[in-house]
């Protein structure tokens, strides 16, 4: 096998990213998540309503966070308000971004995986997988000491305004929303991450050892 070069941790940074954009796309639009949620999390007496009436509003907000989803943000049973309302187009736009990074670093995976196979260079996989499961760890640590404060501080990275703090009143779709859940959809993106990782492992070892043998059997040694 070839030594590691820099170039393999560039490369590795586009596969973490398409690993993340990917974890978030599956995350967002794996709704079983949520309906089994609303049982777990006793959402139908938390919030008041019943669980056709939650979910009918919770599938109208993920159809409006689609990238092709055209028009305005309308609750089927719920009022919303303007500040609201904003902070749903926000989280749309990031969402958006997930699908576009995940798009060009695909196109830029594909690109790499046949040219290093075509040069029979795998070490990028080991980085990959190691760059990839870092940011996992790094994020799987701080919520297990605090997801509250976790939470609070991803809001204040990518939101440069206080719109993501609801008022129950003006906006009752947060009752239907716990933290609870969307400790979950992060716990699910991390697990997807390093499930993604482990392929990268194990795809590596894989052609690590049948280079090996490949090499050793080349040298007129004995297996």
């Amino acid at each position: 096998m070839r030594r590691f070069k820099l170039s393999d941790l560039f490369i590795g940074i586009i596969f973490t990213l398409l690993f993340i954009s990917l974890a978030v796309i599956i995350t967002i639009n794996f709704r079983p998540l949520y309906y089994m949620d609303i049982k777990l999390l006793n959402i139908e007496a938390t919030s008041g309503l019943a669980k056709d009436e939650i979910i009918k509003n919770y599938n109208a907000l993920i159809d409006y966070s689609s990238p092709l989803f055209q028009g305005n943000l309308v609750f089927p049973t719920l009022a919303a308000s303007r500040s609201g309302l904003s902070h749903f187009a926000e989280v749309k736009n990031l969402f958006t971004d997930f699908y576009i990074i995940g798009a060009m670093a695909l196109i830029l995976g594909i690109i790499i995986m046949v040219k290093k196979s075509k040069n029979k260079d795998y070490n990028y996989l080991f980085v990959s997988a190691i760059t990839a499961i870092v940011l996992p760890i790094i994020l799987g640590f701080f919520m297990s000491l605090d997801f509250d404060r976790t939470f609070i501080l991803f809001h204040k990275l990518f939101f440069n305004n206080n719109n993501w703090l609801f008022d129950p009143i003006t906006d009752p779709v947060i009752n239907i929303l716990p933290d609870t859940f969307f400790m979950h959809c992060a716990i699910l993106i991390l697990l997807i991450v390093i499930l993604f990782s482990i392929i990268f492992l194990t795809v590596y070892f894989l052609k690590k050892k049948r280079f090996s043998i490949k090499y050793r059997k080349n040298k007129g040694l004995k297996l």
